[in-house]
């Protein structure tokens, strides 16, 4: 079976959704060894799968034992998620960039335009430092395709970071600020930049820096130190080739390539209806050489307009699924 990758791009509707999907799904349960081996551990009957709700979400831990395939193409990068000392990172084995690339600029220009509209600037210290990161992957080539000078990336140099967002602000510059979220934290309790041509886009996480604090007390912390309105916000994992953002607080939306489902904290394979509360299950199918269908550890709601809110994360003790196929 051949999957026509421009066909993922090109989705108008839920129908066109639902069958690329279930394409996908049959795809990968014929070529992911491990993907299959749970779904029979499962004892689903795959014949009687008809619409993508109904396809098994994959617990996300097994990219953290499991090297999680779907082709047997030559792998070109290997992402792996941030963590602190002694955790156990997860990996995402890419086996075609151009796929990831389609995706993320896409997507981008979908929610803000053409990158070459904007100076784009990172505050991603924790992710360049540690390497293999697909979020500086993917903020490096948006870069390379906005192509202005100014582009950069700071680490600690946050004197630098105030200048140049001084200076942009001056000329009038559409710029965006990407921005861990400790790290911002850092910089604008420092420096109080009011700012009128500049989105800051955090991308979420203390990374253990700093003490867990809840998005909305962060947003209020950098709308106090900045003067904007809003604070936006993408949702992305190194288990994904795919990204979700929310330009108004905590109401995130997909391409059209992705979509969200909500999962019962007790029952994971009872499907929530929208304005209910549970675990997060992400429908990726730029993902298509490795899981398209995935279950994160993250909780949150849907609501009607296909929005969706994050609202924390399970307790480390949330293996399920995991102890189905032991390492």
């Amino acid at each position: 079976m051949k999957i026509n990758i421009p066909e993922i791009f090109s989705i108008k509707n839920e129908s066109d959704f639902n069958r690329i999907a279930l394409k996908i799904f049959n795809f990968q349960y014929t070529n992911n060894q491990i993907y299959r081996n749970y779904i029979e551990k499962l004892n689903t009957d795959i014949s009687k799968i008809k619409h993508c709700s109904q396809i098994p979400f994959l617990p996300i831990d097994f990219f953290k034992t499991h090297k999680i395939l779907s082709s047997d193409k030559e792998i070109q990068t290997v992402f792996r998620s941030s963590g602190t000392s002694g955790i156990t990172r997860s990996e995402h084995h890419i086996t075609d960039l151009s796929i990831y690339e389609k995706s993320f600029t896409e997507t981008f220009k979908q929610f803000y335009g053409k990158p070459e509209n904007y100076v784009l600037l990172a505050l991603l210290p924790s992710y360049s430092e540690q390497g293999s990161s697909s979020l500086i992957y993917m903020v490096q080539k948006l870069m390379q395709i906005s192509g202005k000078p100014d582009n950069d990336f700071y680490l600690y140099n946050h004197k630098d970071l105030a200048n140049k967002l001084s200076e942009l602000e001056k000329t009038r510059q559409k710029s965006i600020l990407f921005g861990v979220s400790y790290a911002l934290i850092d910089f604008f309790e420092q420096y109080k930049i009011k700012l009128s041509h500049t989105t800051i886009i955090e991308t979420g996480g203390m990374k253990g820096r700093k003490k867990e604090i809840v998005r909305e007390e962060l947003h209020g912390i950098l709308k106090s130190a900045s003067g904007l309105k809003h604070i936006h916000s993408e949702y992305g994992m190194t288990e994904l080739l795919s990204q979700a953002y929310a330009k108004t607080e905590n109401r995130y939306k997909t391409p059209a390539w992705m979509k969200i489902l909500i999962r019962d904290t007790n029952d994971p394979f009872d499907l929530l209806p929208q304005g209910k509360s549970g675990g997060i299950n992400i429908i990726d199918l730029a993902n298509i050489y490795s899981c398209s269908f995935i279950e994160t550890k993250d909780l949150g709601k849907l609501h009607s307009d296909n929005s969706f809110e994050v609202l924390g994360r399970f307790d480390n003790s949330d293996v399920r699924g995991c102890n189905l196929m032991v390492v």
